[in-house]
């Protein structure tokens, strides 16, 4: 297991948090080939831990039975086919390293799933956000710099928090961004980002006097996680937008990309920018982007 861990982390480039998950959901499954059902809902700290020798004894029907055990339990088809992701990785893994011989996963379709429509703020909702922070005080002139370059680059809440300060060019407006399974992509910043960056790395130094490379921090000079990245968009979001508690980092990344689509760019282009691998993950934008131009259409035109 320890092997298919470092598979997981090196060859596939997951993240810790990515790679837990996994773990989980395979011991979750490993447990209910061993024992049924009933141990589908324990604790996890009562779960034995995933085996190849459970995987072994496993096959297809036993696989379909407990995705569909997961939905009975309460669990969503997102649920099921992330479980069945890891169940994936697992047998791929094992047999191409001969611990397994068969491989019955391949054989099981993932659940068919409803695409959500991303939730995106409005230009005026966006303009609030961004001039929330009191840039008076230097966690404000951070905060907004933070602001500002989530909703200028689209960039993810981890990537914000992996960037150095050797990644950022405030000249040329670039940024060397860390992306899923490491890889590297340029994205860019528009001159409020450039601006309120520059004003934050005026102050960085006396927030706790920090000896690291990352480019932003918290009060006590340490690199700020994307927990606390998430934590600053919840701050200012309960401040001027109390009716749109669930907006986060990543809501600016999605309204990134609509206004970018809205505004004329190419959907190619923006799917470089968000760094995704397929275009069918961009494409979901222009729904968005269709959407809101019936919105508009109904609300403005006389015999709409």
């Amino acid at each position: 297991m320890q092997r298919f861990i470092n598979y997981l982390e090196t060859e596939r480039g997951f993240s810790p948090h990515t790679v837990r998950a996994y773990l989980l959901d395979l011991a979750q499954f490993c447990d209910y080939v061993l024992n049924g059902p009933d141990s589908y809902g324990r604790d996890a700290e009562e779960r034995p831990p995933a085996s190849v020798d459970a995987l072994r004894r496993a096959g297809r029907n036993d696989i379909r039975a407990f995705l569909a055990h997961v939905q009975t339990a309460g669990g969503t088809p997102r649920t099921s086919a992330r479980k069945l992701a890891a169940i994936r990785a697992a047998y791929r893994f094992f047999v191409r390293v001969e611990e397994l011989e068969v491989n019955p996963a391949q054989a099981v379709k993932s659940p068919k799933l409803a695409r959500d429509l991303p939730d995106v703020l409005s230009i005026p909702e966006v303009t609030a956000l961004l001039d929330a922070p009191d840039t008076s005080e230097p966690l404000g002139i951070r905060d907004r710099a933070i602001l500002e370059t989530l909703y200028s680059s689209g960039i993810r809440a981890a990537e914000l928090a992996g960037l150095t300060l050797r990644s950022v060019d405030l000249v040329g407006g670039g940024m060397v961004v860390l992306g899923k399974r490491r890889k590297e992509r340029i994205a860019y910043l528009g001159s409020y980002a450039i601006e309120a960056l520059h004003a934050y790395l005026r102050v960085r130094g006396g927030l706790g006097n920090p000896k690291h490379e990352r480019l932003f921090v918290n009060f006590r000079g340490g690199p700020l996680t994307t927990r606390s990245v998430q934590r600053v968009v919840e701050h200012y979001v309960r401040q001027v937008l109390p009716g749109r508690r669930e907006i986060s980092p990543h809501t600016l990344r999605h309204t990134f990309a609509t206004h970018m689509l809205d505004a004329g760019a190419d959907l190619r282009v923006v799917q470089e920018l968000l760094g995704h691998e397929s275009l069918s993950s961009t494409q979901v934008y222009t729904h968005v982007s269709i959407d809101r131009l019936k919105t508009v259409y109904r609300e403005s035109h006389p015999h709409a």
